[in-house]
């Protein structure tokens, strides 16, 4: 029997096959790209530079850059309430939506921005910097960042000198507050009460001293003025 040669010929492949194939690569490597991004700076160097965008409301990176740090910030931060690690029906209770549609919805808010930061991006990283003191549950974070990110101005890059005593002044105000946390209270250790009661005892002795002294002075005082009344008494009888 023969085999058909027809048979043996590899399966075409369709023009939407290699377009699929291709997308699967591209996104590989931006998401490849997007790890490495992570990697390149800090959390505590992301905080820095939000630190200063917050108190400063301008900002002086590239704008992509700084998008990935954002992006960084808001999925780190909405990562540590409680509502991301409830169950499916608990979020949909208490969200209205699943924790990653959330995450992905607001990300997404963020990641349109494509000339620039929205006009609100000061109240964004003050958000961002202390959330969890501003709004107690994430679906009143989620709500107040969705309102962030619904705008369409943008702001242009800041050309003046980056700020950096802003950022030293940070380190050393955090830096002074953690030496005071450290510092032993004296008071609370009972040193400064004892100091004042040794005060006491020795005040009250020496009042006690005083008053001795001024009953012999007293005494000493009277007993010459009755000697002189008693002649003066004889006479009169």
């Amino acid at each position: 029997m023969e085999t058909s040669n027809e048979n043996l010929q590899p399966a075409p492949i369709s023009s939407n096959d290699n377009d699929h194939q291709n997308n699967d690569t591209v996104a590989s490597v931006l998401n490849h790209r997007g790890a490495e991004s992570e990697h390149d700076i800090s959390r505590e160097e992301i905080k820095h530079i939000l630190k200063v965008i917050a108190s400063t409301g301008r900002f002086w990176h590239d704008w992509d850059k700084l998008k990935s740090m954002l992006s960084i910030q808001l999925k780190q931060v909405l990562s540590e309430y409680p509502e991301a690690k409830m169950t499916s029906e608990q979020q949909y209770a208490s969200l209205g939506e699943s924790y990653s549609d959330l995450v992905n919805k607001l990300d997404e808010a963020l990641l349109s921005f494509y000339e620039g930061p929205p006009f609100t991006l000061q109240r964004l990283c003050e958000i961002l910097l202390d959330a969890q003191n501003i709004y107690p549950n994430l679906l009143k974070l989620a709500l107040a960042l969705e309102k962030n990110l619904l705008v369409t101005s943008t702001l242009t890059i800041c050309t003046d000198p980056y700020p950096q005593t802003t950022v030293q002044e940070s380190d050393e105000s955090e830096k002074a507050i953690e030496k005071q946390d450290q510092e032993p209270n004296i008071t609370d250790n009972g040193i400064e009460p004892l100091a004042a009661d040794k005060d006491v005892v020795m005040t009250e002795a020496d009042i006690g001293d005083e008053m001795t002294i001024d009953m012999e002075a007293f005494e000493d005082m009277v007993k010459p003025s009755e000697a002189n009344s008693e002649p003066t008494a004889n006479a009169n009888a």
